[in-house]
């Protein structure tokens, strides 16, 4: 059942409380992946920047970090939840892709979601 996403966009970024968790949860997944703490919430900011900013629709979205990794996210619908989905990530020549189980998933609380 985990590789049954259905992806969604957020719907409410300008909320303060969804745009604060959404930002936190970014970070603590590139903290978590070896990103360093400010280049972490820096990235996380520029990336709720550009969602909020462009009507992307309920796509993945890459952010390249300044450790030349590359990631891939995307937001999905768990029951009334949307959560944060790392799926993939991609360095040099090395890449890695789990769209079966994900690499790292964050819940987004007082975030609201769309598939459209």
């Amino acid at each position: 059942m985990a590789g049954c996403a259905t992806m969604t966009k957020v719907t409410n970024l300008s909320d303060e409380s969804c745009r604060t968790a959404f930002t936190k949860r970014l970070s603590a997944i590139l903290t978590d992946q070896g990103e360093t703490s400010e280049a972490s919430d820096a990235l996380a900011s520029k990336a709720v920047f550009t969602l909020r900013t462009y009507n992307l629709g309920p796509r993945p979205f890459a952010i390249a970090a300044p450790s030349g990794t590359d990631y891939r996210f995307f937001v999905d619908r768990q029951g009334t939840e949307c959560v944060l989905t790392l799926y993939g990530r991609r360095k040099g020549f090395v890449s890695y892709t789990n769209n079966l189980t994900y690499i790292a998933t964050q819940p987004l609380p007082g975030c609201a979601c769309a598939d459209s």
